[in-house]
């Protein structure tokens, strides 16, 4: 077996009531964490990513200094040690083998962007642990999933986003993600289908 489950930022400040909910983003917490109850062991690694802001700068423009766009520049949110950065409590973590922060005075869109606890990238890890394939689930689909899907895609892995087990900040973008990804080699699935 080489697979891992790529799981990204189901953190409270995406969840319903943080800085940047994402509606759905409690169903996915619990969602992955029943799907983990059962499906744990199908996976090689499991490598959960957060965003881990830093407090004293803006994170390289990530941080609005005025009226944030929602594109590239947003409100203060998952900054490093405090509770929204922390995982949202629906979502069980002990099967976690990894964890990685990202977005250390930057953006940190991609879990690959990130380091774990023990500083490794988390391309090297997969590589080293002889990963050809990911699942890929969590929050939100039109950013941080459509950029970690992108490059595990660029790294040369194989790439099956669960859909069932994603939320998105827009609607229309997440379908446009979605339909990105496709073209760029990934599968859609349901987290039913999972092998």
């Amino acid at each position: 077996m080489s697979r891992a489950l790529l799981i990204i930022d189901v953190q409270n400040d995406f969840t319903e009531g943080g800085a940047l909910a994402v509606a759905g983003g409690d169903a996915v917490a619990a969602g992955i964490t029943a799907f983990l109850s059962a499906h744990a062991t199908d996976y090689t690694l499991v490598l959960a990513s957060r965003d881990w802001h830093d407090a004293d700068n803006d994170n390289d423009g990530h941080f609005a200094a005025g009226e944030p766009n929602y594109v590239d520049s947003w409100p203060v949110h998952c900054v490093a040690e405090t509770p929204g950065a922390a995982y949202d409590p629906l979502f069980e973590t002990t099967a976690v083998t990894h964890h990685v922060r990202k977005g250390q005075g930057a953006n940190g869109y991609s879990l690959f962007e990130g380091t774990t606890d023990d500083g490794e990238q988390p391309g090297v890890v997969l590589a080293q642990a002889g990963i050809l394939d990911v699942d890929v689930v969590g929050i939100a689909t039109d950013y941080c999933v459509r950029a970690s899907s992108l490059d595990a895609i660029a790294h040369g892995l194989r790439v099956r986003v669960l859909t069932d087990l994603i939320a998105g900040v827009d609607a229309e973008a997440s379908d446009a993600a979605l339909a990105e990804l496709a073209h760029a080699g990934a599968e859609l699935a349901t987290s039913e289908r999972n092998a």
